[in-house]
């Protein structure tokens, strides 16, 4: 059971971050994120404690992800929750205009990318983002190589003409 616990804890530490990132960005709340990918850490640590056995741990969780982040707005109806965080409190020692241009520029690519088709977003969060290779995220959308190339060549030309639309 130790060793179990190790090697969870060994996938944890590497993929926490990338997991919360791809759902932060699915789901806009960081509290929603927060809670998504816990429970996607949790139904994974229930798989390895069930004996299951798991090739590939990035796929596993990305998948686990996936249906939570669907069945989050199957049962919201697509309802946007908005939290604490997106409150504003005056602070007189910020930079008023350089947080706006940045909170500006951050929603404006999170807008482009909730735009695009769900393939299309994860292949370039995946890839750009999380930094995993071509080869990886083949096998995490089921799909050869070429043809997630491609993909990717097609998510950017829409993300593109989507920001050119912005």
């Amino acid at each position: 059971m130790a060793d179990l616990k190790e090697t969870f804890s060994q996938i944890y530490d590497q993929w926490i971050e990338k997991i919360f990132r791809f759902v932060f960005l699915k789901v806009n709340s960081e509290e929603v994120a927060q809670d998504l990918t816990s429970e996607t850490f949790t139904r994974c640590w229930e798989s390895f404690k069930n004996g299951s056995k798991i090739d590939n741990p990035s796929a596993f969780l990305y998948q686990i992800a996936r249906n939570l982040v669907v069945d989050y707005y199957r049962q919201k109806g697509k309802t946007q929750i908005i939290s604490v965080e997106n409150t504003f409190i005056a602070d007189p020692n910020n930079d008023f205009a350089k947080n706006a241009m940045l909170k500006s520029d951050i929603n404006t690519i999170r807008a482009v990318l909730a735009g695009l088709k769900d393939d299309y977003q994860n292949v370039i969060v995946w890839h750009y983002l999380d930094d995993i290779p071509i080869q990886e995220v083949a096998k995490m959308m089921d799909r050869t190589e070429d043809a997630t190339r491609v993909l990717l060549h097609r998510a950017l030309e829409s993300l593109k003409n989507k920001i050119n639309e912005v």
